[in-house]
C-alpha cells in the first residue's frame, strides 16, 4: 500500500471525520467572537488532543484555525471589531458594506475568496514542502542555526509594528526558554531552587495563558459590553459567486501570491499578508477612490491572502521546524507530543502522516463552503451571548486545558502567570507573537550554536563555510542593517535636500 493510499485510510475513517467536523464548528464559534482569535481557539483545542492519535490531533488543528480566520471575518463586517487580527485589513471596507445593506455580498465573498485562497495555499504546501525537504536533508547545524535566527529576526523586524516592541517580546520569550537545565552541562537556569522549573517552562499551558487568559482578564477590565449588529437580516451569501470570480479573478490571484509568499516566511503570519495585500490592491486599483467606501476589491485580495498564508506557513513548520507563525508554534508543540516531529526526516519515515495532513487541509477549505454559510446565517444569535457568561467557560475551559498538560496544579500556576503577562503585554501594546516564537525556537537556536561552536572548535567564520549556510546568514545580517542603513541615508539625503531648497529660495529672492 503506498504512503498516499495509508493517508487516505486515516483521514476518512468516521472518528477521524466526527473531531474534524467537530473542530470546525468550534473555530467557527470562537473566531466569530471579537477578541477570541484564531491562535486562541487552536490553543484551547489542544488538552483535547492529548487523548487522540496524532492525525485526528493534526486534522482538529487544521480545521480550527482554517474555520476561524473565516469566521474572523463575520463580526468585522456585522460590528466593525475584527473576529481575528487577519480581518482587521480590510473591516473598515466590510462593514462599510454592511451600513449600505450589502453585508450577505461582503460576506459572500469573504467565505468564497477564502476557501480558494486556502485551496491554493494548499497547494503550494504540497508542491513545495516535499522538495524543500530533500533539500534540508542536507542542512547542518550551521544552516539550522541561521534558519532559526532568520525566523526570530523576521518576526521582530517584518512581523512586529514597531521593532523596538517586537525586540522587548523576543527577549522575554528567549528568557522563558532559556529555564531549565542549561545546554549542553544540564546547568540549572532561573529555576530557583524549583524542581518543577527543572524541565523548563511547559509550552501548553504558557500558550492557553498568553492567548486565553489575557483575553478573560482584558474583557473584566473592560467590563464585557454588549455588542450591536446593524444589519440584522442577511440575503443569499451564494449569490453572484460567478460574477465575482469574472470580475476580481486578478485580485485573488495576486492576493492568493502574497499570503502564500508571506506565510512560508517564518515568524510572519495572515494577519501581515492581509494588510500587505490590501495595500497592494489599493496601489494597483483602477479606482482607488472607492477605497474606504465598501469596495470588493480590497476584501478579495485581503482575504485571499490571509486564508493561503495559513496553509504556506506549514511549509517552514513541517520542512524545518520552525514556526511560520503563532497557530503553527502551537502545532509544532503538538506534533512533538504525538511523536510527528517535525523536520525533513518526517517526510522519510512518515510519509502517510505528511499526506494525511494535505488530505485535511483540503478537506478544511471545501467543508468551510457549507459551515462558513451556516456560520453567516447563525452569526446574530452567536453574537448576542453575554460575554459575562462566555468569559467564565472559557476560563474553565483553560484551567482544565492547563491541568491535563501535566496532570498537576503547576500547569494552573504556569498558565496564570502567562495571562498576566500576555494581559500586560498586550496593555502596553507589546506584541505576544515574536515572545511565542522566542519560546519555541529558542532551545533550537541554542542547540545549533553550541553544536556549530563545538564543530568548528569556537571558530564564528565557519558559520559562513557552507554556501546555503552563507546564503541565510547574508540574508540575516542584511535585515538587521537595513534600518541602519536607511537611517544612514536619510540622513545624508536631508541637508543635501535643504541645500537644493535653500538654493532655489536664494535664487528666486534674486
Amino acid at each position: 500500500m503506498t504512503p498516499i493510499e495509508t493517508a487516505l485510510g486515516l483521514v476518512f475513517q468516521w472518528d477521524v471525520m466526527v473531531a474534524i467536523v467537530s473542530a470546525a464548528l468550534f473555530g467557527l464559534a470562537v473566531g466569530a467572537i471579537p477578541g477570541l482569535t484564531a491562535t486562541m481557539a487552536t490553543a484551547l483545542l489542544v488538552p483535547i488532543t492529548f487523548f487522540m492519535a496524532p492525525v485526528p490531533a493534526v486534522g482538529m488543528m487544521v480545521t480550527c484555525a482554517a474555520m476561524a480566520i473565516f469566521a474572523g471575518d463575520i463580526p468585522g463586517a456585522l460590528l466593525r471589531i475584527p473576529g481575528t487580527p487577519a480581518s482587521a485589513a480590510y473591516t473598515d471596507e466590510a462593514y462599510a458594506m454592511t451600513r449600505k445593506g450589502q453585508a450577505e455580498l461582503a460576506l459572500g465573498a469573504n467565505l468564497l475568496f477564502s476557501a480558494l485562497g486556502g485551496l491554493f495555499g494548499t497547494a503550494v504546501l504540497i508542491l513545495a514542502a516535499p522538495t524543500l525537504a530533500e533539500i534540508a536533508l542536507k542542512f547542518s547545524s550551521f544552516e539550522y542555526f541561521w534558519m532559526a535566527l532568520l525566523g526570530l529576526t523576521c518576526a521582530v523586524f517584518i512581523g512586529a509594528r514597531h521593532p523596538v516592541k517586537g525586540l522587548v517580546s523576543l527577549f522575554i520569550g528567549l528568557f522563558v526558554a532559556s529555564i531549565g537545565l542549561g545546554n549542553p552541562a544540564a546547568v540549572p537556569r532561573f529555576t530557583f531552587g524549583s524542581t518543577d522549573l527543572l524541565a523548563g517552562i511547559d509550552f501548553i499551558p504558557a500558550m492557553i495563558g498568553l492567548f486565553a487568559v489575557s483575553e478573560v482578564l482584558r474583557a473584566m477590565a473592560q467590563g464585557a459590553p454588549r455588542w450591536t449588529i446593524d444589519q440584522t437580516s442577511m440575503g443569499n451569501p451564494f449569490r453572484g459567486w460567478g460574477r465575482l470570480v469574472r470580475t476580481y479573478w486578478r485580485q485573488q490571484i495576486r492576493g492568493n501570491l502574497i499570503g502564500t509568499g508571506i506565510g512560508a516566511l517564518p515568524g510572519s503570519g495572515a494577519d501581515i499578508g492581509a494588510w500587505v495585500a490590501y495595500a497592494t490592491a489599493r496601489k494597483f486599483s483602477r479606482t482607488p477612490e472607492k477605497f474606504g467606501t465598501g469596495h470588493l476589491e480590497g476584501i478579495v485580495e485581503s482575504t485571499s491572502a490571509n486564508n493561503s498564508a495559513l496553509s504556506s506557513a506549514w511549509i517552514p513548520a513541517l520542512v524545518f521546524g520552525i514556526p511560520g507563525d503563532t497557530i503553527t508554534a502551537i502545532v509544532i508543540g503538538v506534533l512533538y507530543v504525538k511523536g510527528m516531529n517535525p523536520g525533513p526526516t518526517l517526510f522519510l519515515f512518515q510519509p502517510q502522516n505528511v499526506y494525511a495532513v494535505f488530505l485535511i487541509f483540503i478537506a478544511a477549505n471545501l467543508l468551510l463552503i457549507p459551515l462558513g454559510w451556516a456560520a453567516i446565517k447563525l452569526a446574530r444569535r452567536i453574537l448576542t451571548v453575554p460575554r459575562t457568561i462566555l468569559m467564565p467557560i472559557i476560563l474553565a475551559f483553560c484551567i482544565v486545558g492547563a491541568f491535563a498538560s501535566s496532570n498537576s496544579s503547576y500547569g494552573i500556576i504556569v498558565m496564570a502567570v502567562f495571562g498576566v503577562l500576555g494581559f500586560l503585554m498586550e496593555e502596553n501594546d507589546i506584541p505576544v507573537a515574536p515572545c511565542i516564537l522566542g519560546i519555541v525556537i529558542g532551545p533550537m537556536l541554542e542547540k545549533h550554536f553550541i553544536t556549530s561552536m563545538i564543530k568548528s572548535d569556537g571558530d564564528l567564520l565557519a558559520f559562513f563555510d557552507r554556501p546555503i549556510a552563507a546564503a541565510l546568514g547574508a540574508a540575516t545580517l542584511a535585515i538587521w542593517l537595513w534600518p541602519v542603513a536607511m537611517r544612514a541615508w536619510r540622513g545624508r539625503s536631508a541637508p543635501a535636500h535643504r541645500n537644493l531648497e535653500t538654493g532655489s529660495q536664494e535664487e528666486g529672492d534674486s
